[in-house]
């Protein structure tokens, strides 16, 4: 299992809806560091790369120099780290309640484990 600490500098990039919106346009396929700069139009140059470096500090987003032109593009690994540190220990405990829910309002009856 990751280290806590080793998953916050994901989670502190992630919190920023700014670098979110950057991650959806990179699910999207690679692209340069010109293109996601137009992608916001309402911030300037330099208000991206920042959010971009943050993105890049976390692993979030991979960077390959291609002549002078810097191609990034999504690394979903860290993402997946806090899915399975995050997500998947409490799939159970809600599949569980949720059949309790469906059966419920169904009308059904399901015996109670014994504890």
């Amino acid at each position: 299992m990751a280290d806590a600490d080793d998953l916050d500098i994901v989670w502190k990039a992630l919190a920023d809806p700014t670098r979110r919106a950057i991650l959806d346009l990179l699910r999207g396929g690679p692209r340069t560091t010109g293109e996601i700069v137009e992608a916001f139009p309402s911030m300037t140059r330099f208000g991206v790369l920042k959010h971009m470096e943050a993105l890049k500090g976390a692993g979030l987003i991979l960077v390959r120099p291609e002549g002078r032109k810097r191609i990034n593009r999504l690394n979903a690994a860290p993402i997946r780290r806090i899915y399975e540190r995050w997500i998947t220990p409490y799939e159970d405990f809600w599949a569980k309640h949720l059949l309790d829910v469906k059966d419920h309002a169904e009308g059904k009856r399901r015996p109670k484990k014994p504890e």
